[in-house]
């Protein structure tokens, strides 16, 4: 399938102004048209996959260059695998409960006037994100499913991976009937297209930013167009007193190695003065037997001898790459006032068979997502039911955690009356 051609010779402003456009169609599609589209866009980008992977290496390539991290060079990269689970993902959300049309709530007047609350699309969702395309994918399928057009600026080092992919994208809408201007990208125009972006009240109706801390503050500070806040990851482990050794091994290791340049990987340990002798020497053990790089604080170093010495800064650190960072705590109440300073609001996990103390995590940790005994790296839109995500919300208002298909939703009110007049 080729691109529109509106794909590469609209002017910006002009591209907004079809994507609100399109969104009022798109409000109005069925739910079967809708989930023709997604299928359409499963088949579309596994059929394309050479084009895309050709386009993504040119983005390696430029990255590599221009020196980005190694972290990000690994959210950057599309290979034949990761193409097939963005289809399994779009699918996915095709299984989903369509939320459009869902009654929130209902009642009558005492008069006789009914009242219903109903979900309804926003209508046009902007997102801004770098050096990841695989979010082209899941931010539009979402945003189609749930009855929005989309408007992306994926950033300059994924700008030819996201035109064959919107290409794509727009190619299948047509396909069956939808117009391909609910999806648009902006990401020829640059950091003006963002500016742009972040301004244009009245034609985006919300703006989700996902990447590093600087961009999201960024865009959370400039932007008129109301913003969902999606939140760094600086992501702990408290090793409670009484943490099986197994478990912390095991969730440890997941949380920080699996995939180390995601914002639900793990960032900071925190340990329990009493149970670090018989859990630092094998957690530390086997994380330096995966390749990573611990920065240690000085009671922590008095139990693992292969570490760096932590700074002030680390415990702040994002790393996104195989480094973190551990301190050992005098007890929970340390470990609470330690991520009550420096944890991003993302993901906070106890390791710890005491009940009380797991209830007082939980209780007490303000995060987005709280766990007792689980690996962090579950904090995932995919691992939540949702299908693909749009991003991790960190913020209180609307939505707060991994955001899905309901979460690009607002509501109205209907109401029907016979002929009612008010008192």
């Amino acid at each position: 399938m080729s691109s529109s051609p509106t794909t590469t010779v609209l002017p910006l402003a002009d591209r907004l102004t079809a994507a609100k456009r399109a969104s009022r169609v798109l409000a109005q599609a069925t739910t079967a048209q809708k989930n023709r589209a997604l299928e359409a866009i499963a088949v579309a980008i596994v059929e394309g996959a050479d084009a895309v992977i050709a386009a993504n290496e040119r983005d390696l390539v430029a990255g590599r260059e221009q020196g980005i991290s190694v972290g990000l060079q690994d959210r950057l990269r599309l290979d034949r695998g990761r193409i097939d689970g963005l289809a399994v993902a779009v699918r996915d959300v095709i299984a989903i409960v369509d939320p459009v049309g869902q009654v929130v709530r209902g009642s009558n007047t005492p008069d006789g006037v009914k009242l219903e609350q109903v979900r309804v699309p926003f209508g046009v969702v902007g997102a801004i994100y770098e050096a990841r395309p695989n979010v082209t994918v899941d931010i539009a399928a979402l945003a189609i499913k749930s009855g929005n057009a989309v408007v992306l600026r994926g950033g300059s080092a994924a700008e030819h991976s996201n035109a064959v992919l919107v290409g794509l994208l727009r190619s299948a809408l047509e396909s069956v009937g939808l117009p391909g201007d609910a999806v648009q990208t902006i990401d020829e125009f640059g950091r003006d297209g963002a500016k742009q972006l972040m301004n244009a009240r009245g034609l985006i109706d919300v703006l989700i930013p996902r990447g590093s801390a600087s961009l999201i503050e960024t865009v959370v500070r400039e932007s008129t167009v109301p913003v969902i806040e999606t939140g760094a990851g600086v992501v702990h482990v408290f090793l409670d007193e009484s943490a099986e050794l197994d478990w912390a091994v095991d969730i440890v290791r997941n949380a920080k190695v699996q995939r180390p340049s995601v914002c639900n990987a793990l960032e900071t340990i925190l340990v329990h003065r009493a149970a670090a002798a018989r859990l630092l020497p094998a957690v530390l053990g086997d994380l330096r037997e995966h390749g990573v790089l611990i920065h240690a604080d000085a009671r922590a170093s008095e139990f693992f001898a292969d570490v760096v010495p932590a700074a002030e800064e680390d415990w702040s650190t994002e790393h996104m790459s195989l480094e973190l960072s551990v301190r050992v705590v005098d007890d929970l109440d340390a470990a609470l006032e330690h991520i009550d300073r420096y944890s991003t609001g993302h993901t906070d996990a106890i390791i710890t068979n005491d009940v009380v103390n797991a209830d007082r995590f939980l209780a007490e940790v303000d995060s987005a997502v709280v766990m007792v005994n689980a690996s962090t790296r579950f904090t995932d839109g995919a691992e939540f039911g949702f299908g693909a995500e749009v991003g991790i919300s960190t913020q209180k208002l609307h939505a707060r955690g991994p955001m899905g298909l309901p979460e690009l939703t607002s509501t109205k009110w209907l109401v029907r009356g016979s002929g009612h007049t008010r008192r």
